[in-house]
């Protein structure tokens, strides 16, 4: 797990289309990621087996509370702990910006998404509910 660099940004994008969850609805597009990486260069982590990127995930801080978004593995290399890992390590970038809670969006019919957060011990929030705003 690292730090995303530029060069991989483009993979990312790539992960990010092949593992997309039916129910997303922001687009992801270079000019977003380097923005974000320009914002937060340490946000974006990802997972790779030699120089392919093949996992990514964004740790956000907003100085208050930590939001883990866009966790994605290539389904080839799926069931094998890289989804966990990437969420272990935005845990640990969070936990040591000084977050205390992490809140991560899934969208309510998404069964694989909510099986995988509820296996790596998420529970959904039945008070809460979320609501948007697109700008």
């Amino acid at each position: 797990m690292g730090s995303a660099r530029r060069s991989d940004l483009d993979a990312v994008l790539s992960v990010w289309e092949i593992a997309r969850s039916p129910w997303a609805t922001t687009v992801d597009d270079d000019a977003g990621l380097e923005r974000l990486c320009r914002h937060d260069r340490d946000a974006l982590i990802v997972a790779r087996t030699g120089d392919h990127v093949i996992g990514a995930a964004i740790a956000a801080w907003d100085g208050w509370r930590g939001h883990i978004y866009r966790v994605a593995v290539l389904p080839e290399h799926r069931l094998k702990g890289i989804g966990a890992a990437l969420v272990l390590e935005a845990h640990a970038r969070l936990k040591a910006r000084g977050a205390r809670r992490v809140d991560v969006a899934v969208a309510a019919p998404d069964e694989t998404a909510t099986a995988f957060w509820t296996a790596i011990g998420y529970r959904r929030d039945a008070a809460m509910g979320r609501f948007g705003f697109p700008l």
